[in-house]
């Protein structure tokens, strides 16, 4: 891509470039606050995204985890795209896998209980993609794979945390948010805490910086 100009009017309170505007393809709160915590605006347009179909089409292909999360972080991006001719689109996504199990959000409470049983004690890995689309092609992508190993928690510890957190677990790949008490259940962290959080925001800086949308 072009590179922009080198003398940017920026956007208020920001260090972006007003001149050209971003689109979050998410409905995650966490991805729009990670954004904007890091001065960068966004407009906000959730994709629909048949997720499960893509998985299910990744594993029968043999799709590795992080081509898999890159897909679906595409297939965000390109899906909003016709929606806003010529603007840069950010697609993010993850795709958890310890040992040889591929993990989805848990869609109960009982089944983010066998999720935290099977991760407890062990070390599992966050293949969390990141990615830019203009006018439906991706120009950009990025995969980052922290590490989490869960402690070997107390069956009481993890009946307590179940109470507290709720239902709240069941939006998170998982059950745990590591912005809340999910912190709790780790005993080692490895990589960068916002790709853990769902996006890749240091590469993601520097692409847009070497892009001259932020400053350098």
């Amino acid at each position: 891509m072009t590179q922009l100009d080198s003398s940017p009017v920026l956007a208020a309170d920001s260090l972006q470039n007003a001149s050209r505007g971003l689109v979050l393809a998410s409905g995650s709160a966490t991805r729009a606050a990670l954004l904007e915590h890091a001065g960068i605006v966004a407009e906000i347009l959730v994709p629909e995204v048949d997720e499960a179909s893509i998985k299910r089409r990744c594993r029968a292909d043999g799709c590795a985890p992080e081509a898999t999360a890159l897909a679906l972080a595409s297939a965000k991006a390109i899906g909003v795209a016709p929606l806003r001719p010529g603007a840069l689109i950010i697609g993010a996504d993850q795709i958890m896998i310890c040992g040889d199990r591929w993990f989805d959000k848990p869609t109960n409470r009982g089944d983010a209980r066998a999720h935290l049983q099977a991760l407890r004690g062990r070390a599992h890995v966050l293949h969390s993609a990141v990615c830019l689309v203009r006018d439906g092609k991706q120009v950009w992508q990025h995969v980052v794979q922290p590490v989490m190993t869960m402690r070997n928690f107390s069956d009481q510890f993890l009946e307590a945390y179940l109470a507290l957190e709720g239902d709240r677990l069941l939006s998170s790949v998982g059950a745990y948010r590591l912005e809340g008490l999910g912190i709790n259940l780790f005993e080692r962290i490895e990589g960068e805490h916002e790709a853990i959080l769902g996006m890749p925001m240091l590469a993601l800086l520097e692409c847009l910086r070497s892009l001259g949308l932020m400053l350098s």
